[in-house]
C-alpha cells in the first residue's frame, strides 16, 4: 500500500469536506426549488457546456444508459426526494452509506462474490444502526424520508455492480455523459409529479441562496470532486484512499449541527457510530484479522 503524499492527502481532505458538507447544500436547496427539478438542474448543468470537450467514455451506450439513470436519476432523485419529504441532512449522509452493503449483498447473489465473516459482520452493526433511525421516526425523520433515502442506497448499491465491468474508463467524461442520460428523464418525471406550474412558482422566487447552493451542488460536488477523486485512485491504491470516505457521514452530521441547527440526540450518535463502524468492519476487518493470524504464525 503506497502511503499517500501530504498535499494529495489534503486534497483528498478536502473532498471528503465538500461531500460531507453537500448533504446541507441539498437540504437549503430544497427549501425553495422541488426535488426532482433541482436534480434535473444539476445533472443539466453538470453535462453543460462539459459535453463538447469531452468525448464520450469508451463503453456501448447501454452501458452508458444504465448508469446515467441508476446511479445518477434514480439515486439522486429518491435522495432528494427523502430529504424533502422528511430526513435531517446529517442523517441522511449517515443511511445513504448503506449502499456498501447493498453492493455486497448484490455481488453476492448475482456475481457469485463470497463475503467474509468482518463483511456480513460489518452489514449486521450497520443494519442496527438503520434500525435505530427506524425507531426514531418523528421529527427529524420521517418513514417516507427514511425509505427514499434507502432506496437511493440501493439505486447505488445496484450501480456498483453495473460498473463493476467498466476497464480504463474516463470517470470524469462518464459522469458528464451520465449526467446527460439523467436530465432529460429527470425533466419528465418532474413535470408529471412536481408539476409545471409549481415548477414556474418555485423559479420566480429562487433566491441567490438557492443559485449558490446549486452550483455547489454541481461545480465542486460532481464535476471538481470526482475528477479529483478518480485522479487520486489511479495514482494510490484503493486500500490507501477509499477508506477516507468513512469521513463523510462525519462531516455530514457536524456541519448539520453547526449550519442546520440540528440536535445530535444520544440515538443519533449511537446510529451514526453503529453505521460508520459497520463500514470499519467491512474495509479494515480482513486486513486486521490477517495481521493478528501473522503474529500467531
Amino acid at each position: 500500500m503506497t502511503d499517500i503524499k501530504p498535499h494529495h492527502l489534503l486534497a483528498a481532505l478536502c473532498i471528503i469536506l465538500i461531500w460531507g458538507f453537500n448533504f446541507v447544500v441539498i437540504k437549503l436547496g430544497l427549501q425553495e426549488l422541488p426535488p426532482i427539478f433541482l436534480c434535473f438542474l444539476r445533472f443539466t448543468l453538470a453535462a453543460l457546456p462539459a459535453i463538447f470537450f469531452l468525448k464520450r467514455p469508451d463503453l456501448p451506450w447501454c452501458s452508458i444508459l444504465l448508469y446515467g439513470l441508476i446511479i445518477f436519476a434514480l439515486q439522486f432523485a429518491f435522495l432528494f426526494s427523502g430529504m424533502h419529504f422528511g430526513i435531517s441532512a446529517g442523517l441522511a449522509s449517515v443511511v445513504l452509506q448503506a449502499h456498501v452493503f447493498v453492493t455486497i449483498g448484490l455481488a453476492t447473489a448475482f456475481l457469485g462474490e463470497r463475503p467474509s465473516s468482518f463483511q456480513l459482520t460489518g452489514a449486521i452493526v450497520a443494519f442496527l444502526g438503520i434500525v435505530t433511525i427506524a425507531l426514531n421516526l418523528g421529527g427529524d425523520v420521517t418513514l417516507a424520508g427514511l425509505l427514499f433515502v434507502l432506496l437511493a442506497a440501493l439505486s447505488w448499491g445496484i450501480g456498483n455492480i453495473i460498473t463493476k465491468g467498466f476497464k480504463k474508463v474516463n470517470a470524469l467524461a462518464l459522469v458528464v455523459w451520465g449526467s446527460l442520460v439523467a436530465a432529460p428523464p429527470l425533466l419528465l418525471l418532474s413535470l408529471m409529479l412536481e408539476g409545471p406550474s409549481h415548477i414556474a412558482a418555485s423559479l420566480q422566487h429562487v433566491s441567490w441562496l438557492s443559485v449558490v447552493a446549486l452550483a455547489y451542488i454541481v461545480y465542486p460536488t460532481t464535476l471538481l470532486s470526482f475528477a479529483v477523486w478518480s485522479w487520486l485512485m489511479s495514482r494510490y491504491s484503493a486500500a490507501s484512499v477509499a477508506p477516507l470516505t468513512l469521513l463523510v457521514p462525519v462531516v455530514g452530521m457536524t456541519s448539520s449541527a453547526l449550519v442546520m441547527g440540528e440536535q445530535l440526540q444520544s440515538w443519533k450518535l449511537l446510529s451514526a457510530l453503529l453505521v460508520i463502524s459497520g463500514l470499519c468492519l467491512n474495509v479494515f476487518g480482513t486486513r486486521i484479522g490477517d495481521h493478528f493470524r501473522k503474529k500467531e504464525t
